[in-house]
């Protein structure tokens, strides 16, 4: 499962993506240089060799395991995360092949704005299909949807094996939020040719499928997503990601007292009990990762703020990936990542312990709500400076990350 939201406002886009994966499984952030197209090279992704077609410099977030990527960014200002959906179509029975987060790599990596990533991932699909264990822990294979963004526009893109559909949004609508459902039925801008014969995406919804657990969730991130330009922020968006099945909380801009929303139960139905968009399914799910970008639209500073683990017990860190010592390394490394699910294990012992209790994770908000607040208000403060400047800033955030996980003692 995983959420993600793209808000189109004036001057710039805000992407946010959640990676919700089994939760003992690392996930990561690399930054990755641009590479040059080789003359008649090769690639090689989870499961196949394909054609290199060069590379641009990315960011992205990827659990270990995996060459692909669940979500991220390049330095042309495209944004792609994708969610898995159910459809008529069996994943089990495709033969390996493209995975959902070898498309979002590829993408980032060849597309220099939103409907060429379309035309990249829509061209991959149909060339080499999709196929695969992308969920190693589940020995799980899927099918997948994308919000791809960039400063201008977004796309959601919804498959089935070969066969997709794509739904252009632009700022007379606002925004798009995603989830793990087919929602384009005949909407679509663009589609695959038998979906342009059957006329509506819906035909490969999987019926059977609950969505409840989807539209939980859509009610949280889609009004955030179509917020009015002065409601639409970066914070708010951190907001949405932490919610608890309630109202947002946790924005970095607040200075009050860091509002806590107790975890879910720890039970999951048909009817979406149990599940939110900061996922706590103690066993099943967790959200492992999420990031959130600003997708300037002409020239500006790329800016993201990353984060490892659950949004709960996490920071979003302030970047700006396209400078020269713009990225975080720690943020590469594993150890990191177990560092911040050590946290989010002892919310969810406390949980079991105490359903409606909420001062372990009040705790360890406390530490960190004044952290991220400080850290958002000095990357603001020097994102109009030069280059060197946010280097500058950026090489004392871990300093500060790492004081804190030690004063709670992880």
């Amino acid at each position: 499962m995983c959420d993600a939201m793209a808000a189109l406002l004036d001057g710039h886009t805000l992407f946010a993506k959640s990676s919700d994966r089994p939760p003992g499984e690392a996930q990561v952030v690399e930054w990755r240089r641009r590479r040059p197209r080789p003359s008649g090279g090769a690639l090689r992704t989870q499961y196949l060799t394909i054609d290199d077609a060069g590379a641009g410099a990315l960011l992205g977030s990827r659990p270990t395991w995996t060459w692909g990527l669940e979500h991220g960014l390049n330095e042309h200002g495209v944004a792609i995360g994708n969610e898995q959906i159910w459809t008529v179509d069996d994943p089990r029975l495709a033969p390996a092949a493209l995975t959902g987060l070898d498309l979002v790599r590829l993408g980032l990596e060849r597309a220099r704005h939103a409907e060429e990533a379309i035309a990249v991932l829509t061209g991959l699909i149909e060339a080499h299909g999709q196929g695969g264990i992308a969920d190693r822990d589940e020995h799980k294979a899927y099918f997948s949807s994308f919000l791809v963004a960039d400063g201008r526009e977004a796309w959601a893109l919804e498959t089935s094996g070969r066969s997709w559909a794509a739904q252009r949004v632009d700022c007379s609508e606002r925004g798009l939020a995603m989830s793990n459902r087919v929602s384009i039925s005949e909407g679509w801008t663009l589609a695959s040719a038998d979906v342009r014969a059957e006329g509506d995406f819906d035909r490969w919804r999987r019926a059977s499928s609950p969505t409840d657990h989807a539209d939980k969730r859509l009610a949280v991130t889609s009004p955030c997503a179509r917020s009015a330009d002065e409601v639409a922020s970066p914070a708010a968006m951190a907001g949405a990601l932490r919610d608890h099945d309630g109202a947002p909380w946790g924005r970095p801009d607040d200075d009050a007292e860091p509002a806590v929303t107790p975890l879910p139960p720890p039970v999951v139905d048909r009817r979406g009990t149990g599940v939110s968009v900061c996922m706590h399914l103690s066993g099943v799910q967790a959200t492992t990762a999420s990031m959130i970008a600003s997708l300037p639209t002409d020239g500006g500073v790329i800016r993201t703020w990353c984060l490892l683990g659950s949004p709960c017990v996490g920071i979003f860190v302030p970047l700006f990936p396209f400078d020269a010592a713009g990225v975080v390394g720690e943020l590469s490394l594993a150890t990191t990542w177990q560092r911040f699910r050590a946290l989010r294990d002892r919310v969810e012992q406390a949980r079991c312990d105490d359903p409606a209790s909420t001062a372990v994770l009040a705790a360890i908000r406390s530490v960190w709500a004044p952290l991220e607040r400080e850290l958002w208000e000095e990357a603001d403060a020097h994102a109009p400076a030069d280059p060197a400047t946010r280097a500058a800033s950026t090489a004392t955030i871990w300093p500060r990350i790492h004081a804190a996980l030690l004063s709670l003692g992880v």
